[in-house]
């Protein structure tokens, strides 16, 4: 299957996959789970996530493994690449106001899958690209 094809089908499976759906610690649906899903679609090889029930919970977990924020995990997993190198699928991390980050899905040029502090359910974000602290490669 042509790359960028294969991309585009995982960016489908994981926007059907949350689309509607709000972020819940309590239900684990987090942005944690959004890019542990998307990077099985993209067919990575995933561990299973420790039950993590609150941002307590997420940084008691990241601190266990030598990471203080998403940003840390991913570099520990992915290839880092610039903003400006994203492709359909890959990963970004913005600045949230915990300090932990929040990942998201790359859409498109610009555009960006997962959740926002002040919106409830998973939105398609249009950002610049000074307003990520990173991306990935999946």
């Amino acid at each position: 299957m042509n790359e960028l094809v294969r991309r585009q089908a995982a960016t489908q499976m994981t926007m059907a996959r949350y689309r509607g759906k709000a972020a819940d610690w309590r239900t684990g649906i987090t942005c944690l789970h959004l890019a542990r899903f998307h990077l099985k679609q993209m067919g990575h090889k995933v561990p299973t996530i420790p039950r993590i029930r609150s941002e307590f919970a997420a940084v008691r977990e990241m601190k266990k493994r030598g990471w203080s924020n998403v940003a840390e995990m991913l570099d520990a997993t992915l290839l880092r690449i610039t903003p400006a190198q994203m492709l359909m699928g890959d990963l970004a991390v913005v600045r949230s106001t915990d300090g932990i980050g929040a990942i998201l899905v790359c859409a498109g040029p610009r555009k960006l899958l997962g959740w926002r502090e002040d919106a409830p359910e998973m939105v398609t974000l249009d950002v610049t690209l000074d307003q990520l602290d990173g991306a990935w490669r999946t």
